[in-house]
């Protein structure tokens, strides 16, 4: 068994040159909700969901981004409402989101 049975990661880097990147989509903002309301949801801790902040996940363009994993299924969302949905229909149903899924 794993440590974590879904690990999530944000990428939050910032680009220099005024690249495309995800911390400009407010991406540590973003992280930093999911990973309180998976807290107060009791999904926290060995067993269940890991939020982590991750550097360059090499798709800038298609920003921002978050990957699930054992599934590796890639995300962008827009706005903490879209967050939401994937934690409520991906990482606490089971769904994925393919509105907001990546290719």
């Amino acid at each position: 068994m794993s440590y974590f049975e879904k690990h999530v990661f944000f990428c939050t880097n910032q680009r220099p040159n005024n690249e495309s990147c995800c911390a400009d989509c407010h991406a540590s903002a973003a992280h930093a909700h999911a990973k309180e309301r998976i807290k107060k949801l009791g999904l926290n801790g060995q067993g269940k969901i890991r939020m982590n902040k991750a550097g360059c996940l090499d798709r800038c363009d298609e920003g921002p981004v978050m990957v699930v994993y054992p599934e590796g299924v890639w995300y962008t969302y827009v706005d903490i409402s879209d967050v939401d949905e994937i934690i409520d229909s991906h990482l606490v149903g089971g769904e994925i989101v393919e509105r907001l899924r990546l290719p």
